[in-house]
């Protein structure tokens, strides 16, 4: 494996996520103001609007990247959204925001040809490695991004789309001078089998062996929105802990994700596998999922929660980064930046449903408050992730079960 392109990718998506992270906690805040004035449906839509333009556009640009090259697209895709950074800063009307943030949706789609990437320069039997290298500069960008976003807003509103923007340049400057492009002339993703179009990219889609893999990550993601959509109403009701308290907890899961997927996973694939990884990360989700809503400072209190995030994080540590390699694995060199562009494309559909579900089981019982939630709510909420994290497994189980007639069969 080259580790020298690794670590431009490993600092190219940290930059990408910094920058994402950075506007977080700004957001919602920003298009309340006097400038705006905007409703919250209207901030709804906004922040709607970013994962819309990724499920329709990442697959794209990964499909680009098979026909033209890994490079061109991320490099124009990172100039691309700082532009998008760039005009949320000025924006002096709401279109603004919104073409800004569209754009940002748009050209933020790259995470799938930073993974087909990743792709090309490792083995299948390091490939595993590779994606959980990619998945601690994705847990450690998110984790620094939403505080360096708060640190800036004390110099203005628009001081963390401004620097957002900055990092962007900065991170196409270091992509140009340093990534060296790996589809060249030879590579299979421009042989006449790899320019087909789109019909031979879909057409993996009806292989068995895929769709089981999209399909359990799907469910993998769906699960984990709606946790991480109604935690803080969930620390709220039972710790009474605010945006900063919350903050310090998802950066807490953050830090563990990092840690394993950037250590540990090598290790862990070479000797048990991915697919067992992703039946053992499924069972602790699902496990932890269910116990959450029973925790609070009466039983075991922050100590008991801090553990169980622990438990939580490593589950999902153990499965994400084994189910991209299992994707990458499932076609050839040709389809890298397509399959990786799908699988991205699965988690975006998934992450705008599952905070529709969990808002809408959070609410439900009330209709008013979140300060009214119970604790029936709150079981019917995480109880709701847990069996849909509990469908994973149970498709990961059989998955197991039936590869080697699905292989054969392909």
């Amino acid at each position: 494996m080259n580790r020298s392109p690794l670590l431009v990718i490993f600092i190219t998506v940290f930059i990408d996520l910094v920058g994402f992270g950075i506007v977080i906690p700004v957001l919602p805040l920003y298009v309340e103001s006097e400038l705006f004035n905007a409703t919250p449906r209207a901030l709804g839509w906004l922040l709607a609007s970013y994962s819309i333009m990724q499920l329709i556009f990442t697959p794209v640009l990964g499909r680009l990247s098979d026909r033209y090259g890994r490079r061109p697209v991320l490099l124009l895709s990172i100039i691309g959204t700082g532009v998008g950074f760039l005009l949320m800063g000025a924006a002096t009307t709401l279109w603004m925001l919104f073409a800004g943030r569209i754009l940002d949706g748009i050209t933020g789609g790259n995470i799938s040809t930073a993974q087909a990437y990743v792709a090309d320069i490792t083995t299948p039997e390091t490939r595993a490695r590779g994606m959980g290298l990619f998945g601690a500069a994705f847990g450690l960008g998110f984790i620094l991004g939403p505080a360096i976003g708060g640190v800036l807003s004390r110099w203005g509103i628009q001081m963390p789309f401004y620097f957002a923007a900055a990092l962007a340049f900065a991170n196409a400057v270091l992509l140009y001078f340093n990534l060296p492009e790996t589809v060249t002339p030879d590579h299979p993703a421009r042989t006449s089998a790899a320019r087909k179009g789109w019909s031979s990219l879909l057409a993996q889609l009806a292989r068995p062996h895929l769709a089981l893999v999209l399909s359990i990550y799907f469910l993998f993601v769906v699960a984990f929105s709606i946790m991480t959509t109604t935690f803080p109403l969930y620390t709220l009701y039972r710790y009474g802990y605010d945006a900063l308290h919350n903050g310090y907890l998802f950066a807490y899961i953050g830090t563990i994700s990092a840690l394993i997927q950037g250590i540990l996973i090598a290790r862990l694939v070479k000797r048990w596998g991915e697919m067992s990884l992703v039946i053992a990360g499924a069972f602790i989700l699902a496990a932890s999922l269910f116990v959450l809503p029973f925790v609070g400072p009466l039983n075991g209190g922050l100590t008991v929660l801090l553990m169980l995030l622990a438990v939580f994080s490593t589950g999902n540590s153990f499965a994400t980064p084994s189910l991209m390699s299992l994707a990458s694995k499932s076609v050839g060199a040709g389809e890298q930046g397509g399959v990786m562009g799908l699988t991205q494309a699965s988690a975006s559909l998934a992450r705008t449903i599952g905070p529709l579900i969990g808002g809408y089981l959070i609410y439900s019982a009330t209709a008013t408050s979140p300060v009214n939630i119970d604790d029936r709510t709150l079981l019917r909420t995480f109880g709701t992730a847990s069996v849909i994290m509990f469908a994973a497994l149970l498709l990961a189980l059989y998955y197991t079960r039936t590869r080697k007639q699905m292989m054969n069969a392909e």
